[in-house]
């Protein structure tokens, strides 16, 4: 499996934080399935410097790119307009077993 480190960006608008908001269960869940299969390794939110949420940052592990983008496309995030730019990079994440 590849690994990936995900970081996104929300839309700054007015109605963003309430979007973020009324989507986070569903997100959540998403992401608590992901984990399940083994596909989610670690995550979390993006704070600025007053400490409000920005945005959201993870690590996957996906047989291919083409499958975390797959699962980018139906995540709530996406497609309710929470995160408006999201970086992806392939990453070797640190076992702390080995």
């Amino acid at each position: 499996m590849k690994q990936f480190a995900l970081v996104a960006y929300d839309y700054t608008d007015e109605g963003a934080l309430n979007r973020r908001l009324a989507c986070r269960e569903p997100h959540l869940e998403g992401l608590r399935t992901l984990y399940r299969s083994g596909n989610f390794v670690s995550g979390g939110v993006v704070l600025n410097d007053e400490g409000k949420m920005i945005g959201s940052n993870a690590h996957f592990r996906f047989a291919t790119r083409e499958d975390l983008e797959a699962w980018l496309a139906q995540e709530p995030y996406m497609t309710e307009r929470v995160w408006e730019r999201v970086d992806i990079c392939e990453v070797k994440l640190f076992d702390p077993s080995i």
